[in-house]
């Protein structure tokens, strides 16, 4: 083979999470009561909207979640040496994006360094000016005709990306319609207005989106589109690796802190007495200690750790995925009492009507009642919780890398490249495109999972239903 498989801890959880996601998704298809809410979700332009941007962010961080080593050398034998390098599927698609590096700072769409460097002429004498740049713009034999380049370059991205829209289009008006229907009239429901899911919505979304994408995929093949870094690695390849780290950080986290969040509010709420007392105890008491400060005992520890272990870590990738999933697991232990309190109070209430009542009356054990009357009735607490706090986790990704005690620094993430742009900010003239970079994909990234999330908690949440 040409590559060796590799599954790194955050892979196997990701995997993990998106098992337990079809899984319930399968599960809730046999009960109408479970469907209904989601049923509402779809039914809203602004939740549609929304989950095809998420969409693009979670295929993405799936591509990235694809890791292998690839093939350094064949020896005499004819077994393969495989490098020790971790790449991913994502670095392989984007091979050009990685490897097209600068020598140091560009701005965007720039053919010529940042910084003006003394250039050796053919006579032997040196000139002060900009130097060229190896990749950006190197195509063009003359640099003035760059704005004719750029427009075609972007009209070409947006047609090719107008093509695939039309395939996708195609491909599902011919799945989804019915057997006497022509390719035309299901072309026509994908966009008609008097339906129950105004699948329209989507549909120009991901017009959008991919319009967007083709334009930024054409025009990174002759430029560097968000300039280059201080070691000239292409700011726009930065910006697309570190998705995977804010997904990882606003789900895996949630994966860590909901089997600790339910389990101790149910029971705290329903057995009461001292199971109440203890129960609240921890959580006030984790609740007094200053989250920062335990993050960074625990980062600062782990750092100790990896240093005195170092065999233990075969790669730089395997080292600083360590890192990013102890940042979840201490994320997820310092961020569980909110909703265990949530969750104590609803089961207060929930053990007092009449059926758990029943239940306690006709001998049914404590387990059942907890499994069968309990959990159901507080799970739209726990999905309106969930979805509400992704994006705060994304956004504390980016403040503890910010005052260095996040992920690793050879991670890519949005938090690492606003801390480099600290520095870069200072410099004469600014170097501003790394911050501005990201910048707009956390932005987009929160923006759509704020949007969908207040969708979630209307369709969920029952008071706001019998206000509707």
């Amino acid at each position: 083979m040409s590559f060796q498989p590799v599954v790194l801890w955050t892979d196997a959880l990701i995997f993990l999470l998106m098992a337990i996601t079809i899984a319930f998704f399968v599960y809730a298809r046999r009960y109408p009561h479970m469907l209904s809410p989601w049923r509402r979700v779809l039914q809203s332009k602004t939740a549609l909207s929304a989950l095809v941007v998420l969409s693009f962010y979670v295929v993405i961080g799936l591509l990235d979640s694809l890791h292998y080593h690839p093939k350094a050398d064949v020896k005499e034998d004819g077994s393969v040496v495989y490098s020790t390098q971790v790449l991913s599927l994502f670095d392989y698609l984007s091979t050009d994006l990685r490897e097209r590096q600068e020598k140091t700072y560009s701005a965007p769409f720039s053919t010529h360094l940042f910084s003006k460097e003394n250039v050796e002429q053919l006579d032997g004498s040196q000139v002060r000016e900009y130097p060229r740049l190896k990749y950006g713009g190197a195509h063009l034999e003359d640099v003035n005709h760059k704005a004719g380049d750029i427009v075609f370059k972007m009209i070409q991205g947006a047609l090719e990306a107008l093509v695939v829209w039309a395939i996708l289009l195609i491909a599902w008006a011919y799945w989804k319609k019915a057997p006497q229907q022509s390719l035309s009239q299901g072309l026509q429901a994908a966009f008609a207005k008097d339906r129950e899911y105004p699948l329209y919505v989507a549909w120009y979304t991901s017009l959008v989106v991919l319009v967007l994408l083709g334009i930024a995929l054409s025009l990174s093949t002759g430029y560097h589109i968000l300039g280059t870094d201080k070691v000239g690695e292409n700011v726009f390849y930065q910006s697309l690796k570190s998705i995977r780290t804010g997904l990882v950080i606003g789900t895996l986290t949630t994966l860590v802190m909901l089997p600790a969040a339910i389990l101790l509010g149910i029971m705290a709420g329903y057995f009461r007495g001292w199971v109440d007392d203890v129960i609240q105890y921890l959580y006030t008491t984790l609740n007094s200690v200053p989250g920062v400060l335990l993050i960074a005992a625990a980062v600062l520890m782990m750092q100790i750790y990896m240093t005195n272990h170092q065999e233990d870590f075969t790669s730089i990738t395997e080292r600083a995925d360590m890192r990013l999933l102890f940042l979840c697991l201490i994320l997820g232990i310092t961020s569980w009492t909110g909703l265990c309190r949530l969750l104590r109070g609803e089961s207060l209430k929930l053990r007092e009507l009449e059926y758990v009542q029943a239940a306690h009356a006709f001998g049914v054990g404590h387990f059942t009642i907890l499994l069968r009357h309990i959990l159901p009735n507080v799970m739209h607490i726990v999905l309106i919780t969930v979805v509400l706090d992704f994006s705060g986790l994304v956004l504390a990704e980016a403040v503890l890398s910010y005052i260095n005690i996040g992920v690793d620094p050879a991670t890519n993430s949005w938090g690492n490249m606003i801390n480099g742009a600290r520095l870069e900010l200072a410099r004469e003239p600014v170097v501003w495109w790394s911050l501005l970079a990201a910048f707009f994909f956390m932005f987009v990234l929160v923006l759509a999972a704020n949007l969908f999330s207040d969708v979630v908690r209307d369709a969920f949440d029952p008071r706001l239903r019998q206000q509707r």
